[in-house]
Parts: C-alpha cells; sequence; structure tokens
C-alpha cells in the first residue's frame, strides 16, 4: 500500500519562508510524478507545482513562480516545496499527490494522481 505523508506546515509571517516535505512509502520501490496543491477556505483546490520522476521537468501556478521551488529526492521518494518570499494569499492546506511515472512528464490535474495525502496547514500572517 502506497502512502504519502506531507510535513512543515506552519505560521509565518508575510515575506517569510516555509519548506514542505512530502514521502511517499510503498513496498516496493517505484518512480513517481509529484505535484503540490493547495485549497484556500472556501476556494477550490488549485495546482501549484509539479516534478517529474527524474526532477529534470517541473512546472508552476503562475502564482507561485519565482517565489516558490519544487525538488526530488529519488532515492527516499521524497519531495519538496521551498516557498519564499510568502503572501497572506498563499495560506492554504497544502496537499502533495504522486503518480507512477510512464513517462518524463508532470501533472497538473489532481485527478490523475492515485496516491494523495492528508495536506498540511500553511498560514502566512501580516
Amino acid at each position: 500500500q502506497v502512502h504519502v505523508t506531507e510535513s512543515g506546515g506552519g505560521l509565518v509571517q508575510a515575506g517569510g519562508s516555509l519548506r514542505l516535505s512530502c514521502a511517499v512509502s510503498a513496498p516496493t520501490y517505484s518512480t513517481y510524478i509529484m505535484g503540490w496543491f493547495r485549497q484556500a477556505p472556501g476556494k477550490e483546490r488549485e495546482f501549484v507545482a509539479t516534478i517529474s520522476w527524474n526532477g529534470g521537468r517541473t512546472h508552476y501556478a503562475d502564482s507561485v513562480k519565482g517565489r516558490f521551488t519544487i525538488s526530488k529526492d529519488n532515492r527516499m521518494n521524497t519531495v519538496y516545496l521551498e516557498m519564499n518570499n510568502l503572501k497572506l494569499e498563499d495560506t492554504a492546506v497544502y496537499y502533495c499527490a504522486a503518480a507512477r511515472a510512464l513517462s518524463n512528464s508532470y501533472l497538473t490535474n489532481y485527478e490523475e494522481y492515485v496516491y494523495r495525502g492528508q495536506g498540511t496547514q500553511v498560514t502566512v500572517s501580516s
């Protein structure tokens, strides 16, 4: 059974930084496309960032481009989201998701990810 677990959320002031981590645990080793999504109160879940299985391809939502960086440690099947210059509108529950990689591509649609975490809260204060 595959498990996806996020960590690293918390409270931070506007302009500050946080790093989220997401680990995929599975009974056998596999390679995964991974992505981050977020959902703010009263809003729909939205795409944040995604990375191909080998880390060679990344894609970001326009709202976080230049401030967030997604990276991957394949040995540990862990993905990170480095968030800098955080804004009030970044406040949300952040979800990590994984999908077995069939190619060196990425996914921006949450519904295409089979394995999903429970989310971690990120709150940006003024």
